[in-house]
């Protein structure tokens, strides 16, 4: 078995980690030349040694003893063998592809709930429409690194910053008109965004922002707000989202009426933060727009291949251990 395995494993190696271990091979013979100090002799004598000792030796003329010195220099050699770490290249391993560190800011004021939004020729609320699209968009973001914040008179955050972006799409469809109050606070989720992004690595670190109304609520502005991710460095790409006011039916505008979002506020916040501003009037438009923010932050490609270095070491160490085990018990079997 040993010598089947052992070709095998040979061939398999491709380096030693430390090679200089090896250079310990001829250290049994080094130290039996080593010169004794004078004056040292046996600590403690037994009457009877020198006859057991006579004994031993009439039995060292045959073949135990040197089969025994053999599998020790083989033990040794083996034990030097696994002290200077062979190692085997394994299969290439592909890293992860590396991406951004994404906050998606979802308004769910009272705003949202206008159905005057077309889905599969069916009508519907804006947040469902937002649902929708916001998922298939996470669907492509493998590799980043994702949170969801939600925001209404107040800005809470549903998940942190994670690679489980199926746990990101679960809390966004559980997400309901409402539930962080009626009114719009844009200045407070930026600030919210930016407080969890700050620890990113730079160059890293955007904001996604989607609303439909003007911020009448919340403790900081919202140029205020964009002062402060400019200073840590996070980008931010606002969506304004929504129909032109007025009246509709079935999804269809019959009445027109004053747009009721502020995009020059989301202008400006986009062009302090080095980001975008885009205005979606309906979930194709609304859908072009992530389109178009994947291709201004688009999940790095992977990285080249790369071979890990697995540790071969335990099969010398096995063998060397054996060999000192035969060689312990061959004089036993041969006095």
């Amino acid at each position: 078995m040993i010598a089947l395995t052992l070709p095998t494993w040979l061939s398999g190696l491709d380096s030693l980690a430390w090679p200089w271990m090896l250079l310990a091979l001829p250290l049994p013979i080094l130290m039996r030349w080593w010169p004794s100090r004078p004056g040292t002799g046996a600590a403690l004598r037994v009457p009877y040694a020198a006859d057991q000792l006579q004994s031993l030796g009439a039995a060292a003329g045959g073949a135990g003893p040197r089969l025994g010195r053999a599998l020790l220099w083989l033990a040794w050699a083996c034990l030097c063998v696994a002290a200077a770490r062979p190692q085997q290249l394994g299969d290439a391993v592909t890293p992860p592809q590396q991406g951004r560190q994404m906050m998606l800011a979802v308004d769910v004021s009272g705003s949202m709930s206008e159905a005057d939004m077309m889905l599969g020729n069916q009508v519907v609320e804006r947040l469902t429409a937002a649902k929708a699209v916001l998922a298939d968009f996470l669907d492509r973001r493998v590799g980043d690194r994702v949170g969801l914040l939600i925001f209404g008179e107040r800005a809470y955050t549903l998940t942190p910053l994670t690679a489980d972006l199926t746990s990101v799409r679960d809390q966004l469809r559980d997400s309901v008109v409402g539930l962080a109050g009626r009114e719009t606070a844009i200045g407070d989720a930026i600030a919210l965004a930016v407080k969890r992004l700050r620890e990113q690595p730079e160059g890293q670190r955007v904001l996604i922002l989607l609303t439909d109304g003007v911020s009448n609520a919340g403790v900081l502005e919202p140029l205020r707000a964009a002062e402060l991710a400019q200073a840590e460095g996070v980008r931010v790409y606002t969506v304004a989202f929504g129909g032109d006011g007025g009246i509709s039916l079935f999804g269809v505008q019959i009445a027109p009426g004053e747009d009721p979002v502020d995009e020059a506020t989301l202008n400006r916040i986009a062009e302090l933060t080095g980001g975008r501003s885009f205005r979606a009037r309906n979930t194709d438009e609304l859908a072009g727009i992530y389109a178009e923010l994947e291709r201004l932050e688009p999940v790095r490609s992977a990285g080249p291949a790369v071979r890990p270095r697995i540790e071969r070491y335990a099969l010398p160490l096995a063998l060397a251990l054996l060999l000192a085990g035969l060689a312990w018990l061959l004089p036993r079997r041969w006095t």
